[in-house]
């Protein structure tokens, strides 16, 4: 299994702490708003590495965490706790925010046919953890106390931004977006590690601290998470590239610091997806979500296809007419594999070829383009079905893209079905070939192939909204 380590900036082959076993945490989402689908493009990729690490034989404890405090409108600890914010716009509380986009969350994660982690851990239910990291950080010197709040010191380390091609210079006031002047650090790379009511007084959520009532910050959430769940020695720990700085860099620096010895080996990073305007944001109006997809008629696996037949460190750019050919090719691909028959004898030898394959295309750093190309090459294959067949279903663990269904027919539906059919034959004698073609694309839609054939329109049903 090979690779891309962000902390190297290379391909290495992937070689877990303890043989066999691997912790792998994963960045969860701040649950103040909905997460569009730029956001759940980052889930699918670290579903696939959880699937992948499984398939290939690896016993996988995966931890990911619910931000439900401490995450700050900007970068440099300034500005409103997003959660605050959103509660006062919706005139609630933070916990009722925190619950119900908890829940939207997961909804579109499952529409997407992402496995749930084995532990999802929300920040809130691990204070003990930050408090217990911080004091020791201030007892080795790593953090100070000034203005009320508890910083972590940068200058003690020698190389702060080991994952980041960031430079000194390039960090202070006014030389990037979100960075703003705190005349309570020392440095302003600083960053907090407990806010008080000393800053903010208005703050919903707080706990008493040897420092003050006040609550953690956005980046000592992750480390005190993944430290209790998964010990010492973490193997992998991912997010988009946008966790990349500030985030990872202070939870590899305040981790290290803590521990006294290197703490994560592998660094998995997704890239953005980008619409025609840029990289796609909550900020710019109506949040498309996976559910929106769906309600404008579209299977939610269709973008975890298109998603998948790109590379994971490379950025996709959305538009709906990129969806609507996605979603073409995918419907046909099920539509091929759903005609396979289940009979006949297995040939272990090509079940081994293909296998072989699609496990080099998974092992090349996650290149599930070629694995989805190996299952288009076993179908081109000669005979032997249930072959083809086996092979699918086992492969399918891994996309989890529903490419084999067991089907059975509701009977309202057959007759709605035969209705459109009737009606498509009628416009095409009539010569509207507009409105036979619009039925088809309408059905198509709901995952209903018409098939023209000799003694007349037959359909195949590939999926179920």
């Amino acid at each position: 299994m090979k690779l891309y380590n962000t902390l190297t900036k290379k391909i290495e082959e992937f070689i877990p702490n303890e043989e066999g076993k691997v912790k792998f945490y994963t960045c969860g989402p701040t649950v103040y708003h909905d997460q569009h689908i730029g956001n759940m493009r980052n889930y699918i990729g670290h579903d696939i590495l959880d699937k992948t690490l499984r398939y290939l034989g690896y016993d996988v404890l995966r931890v990911m965490n619910i931000t439900d405090v401490g995450h700050l409108t900007s970068d440099s600890d300034s500005g409103e706790d997003k959660m605050v914010k959103s509660a006062k716009a919706k005139n609630t509380t933070v916990m009722d925010i925190a619950k119900y986009y908890t829940e939207q969350f997961f909804k579109d994660f499952k529409l997407l046919n992402n496995r749930i982690p084995d532990i999802v851990a929300p920040a809130t239910e691990h204070i003990e953890d930050y408090l217990k990291i911080i004091e020791k950080l201030l007892e080795k010197g790593y953090a100070y106390e000034q203005g009320g709040n508890i910083y972590f010191d940068t200058s003690k380390l020698n190389d702060y931004y080991a994952l980041t091609n960031h430079k000194e210079d390039n960090m202070v006031v006014g030389a990037r977006e979100g960075v703003e002047f705190d005349e309570s650090k020392r440095n302003q790379s600083d960053f907090v590690l407990w806010f008080t009511k000393s800053k903010f007084e208005d703050q919903e959520l707080k706990w008493t601290s040897p420092w003050g009532v006040g609550y953690p910050g956005w980046h000592i959430e992750c480390s005190g998470i993944s430290l209790h769940y998964c010990g010492e020695y973490l193997d992998i720990h991912g997010g988009g590239v946008d966790n990349i700085f500030p985030h990872h860099t202070n939870e590899i620096a305040q981790s290290e610091a803590y521990l006294g010895h290197k703490w994560c080996n592998y660094w998995f990073h997704n890239e953005h997806l980008m619409d025609e305007t840029g990289k796609m944001s909550k900020s710019k109006g109506a949040t498309l979500t996976v559910s929106v997809l769906k309600e404008k008629g579209y299977n939610p696996l269709a973008y975890r296809f298109m998603c998948l037949t790109s590379h994971y460190r490379k950025q996709v750019v959305f538009s709906y007419e990129n969806l609507e050919n996605a979603q073409k090719s995918y419907l046909k691909l099920k539509a091929k594999i759903n005609l396979l028959k289940k009979d006949g004898e297995t040939n272990l030898e090509m079940q081994k070829n293909y296998r072989d394959k699609f496990k080099e295309s998974l092992e090349d750093d996650l290149n599930t383009a070629n694995a989805i190309t190996v299952i288009y090459d076993l179908l081109k294959e000669t005979g032997n079905d249930k072959t083809k067949y086996e092979l699918i279903k086992e492969f399918d663990q891994v996309l989890s893209l529903d490419l084999w269904e067991e089907k059975s027919i509701d009977k309202k539906l057959e007759e709605k079905i035969l209705e459109k059919i009737k009606e498509r034959n009628i416009a095409k004698q009539e010569k509207n070939y507009e409105k036979a073609d619009n039925i088809r694309k309408e059905l198509e839609k709901e995952g209903i192939i018409l098939k023209d054939k000799r003694e007349g329109t037959i359909f195949e049903i590939i999926h179920k909204n």
